[in-house]
């Protein structure tokens, strides 16, 4: 398969990911007190419309819970599968966090809006996993998702 096929920039991609997106890791998240910020309010959309948020913070050592849900330190000790993982890092920061996303093997990968790694994006392509750049994961959401 060429692994261009999973660099989605197309509606009908998108559309698809954000459908099939029911466990979200969110990678950067930020706290409650941050609540004015979209590493924290896009989460919390997510969650309000009924998607499992999974809470994985890079700074704030010391908070365990993040909207009520457990907090992980890194994507590997998230139990369970996630279809995609919701990355709140600027484009310099992410390649820290490829190895472990490559170890977590989700269906796809998210980087929100004016994010854009290429080299991260390759590579997580080239071992089978979706990416989109970006975009915002709440304003497709909401242009795609059914809502009950």
């Amino acid at each position: 398969m060429n692994f261009q096929e999973n660099l989605i920039e197309n509606d009908a991609g998108v559309e698809r990911l954000v459908k099939s997106a029911k466990r979200v890791a969110v990678l950067g998240i930020k706290t409650e007190q941050h609540s004015g910020q979209a590493a924290f309010y896009v989460p919390e959309y997510l969650s309000r419309a009924g998607v499992e948020v999974v809470p994985v913070p890079v700074y704030y050592p010391e908070v365990t819970q993040i909207l009520g849900k457990p907090v992980y330190r890194r994507l590997v000790d998230v139990p369970g599968e996630i279809d995609l993982v919701d990355v709140f890092r600027r484009p310099q920061d992410i390649d820290q966090h490829v190895e472990d996303i490559l170890a977590k093997k989700p269906k796809a990968v998210w980087f929100q809006s004016g994010i854009r790694n290429d080299a991260a994006a390759e590579k997580l392509a080239k071992a089978g996993i979706q990416v989109v750049q970006d975009r915002c994961l709440m304003v497709e959401h909401r242009r795609y998702a059914i809502l009950g």
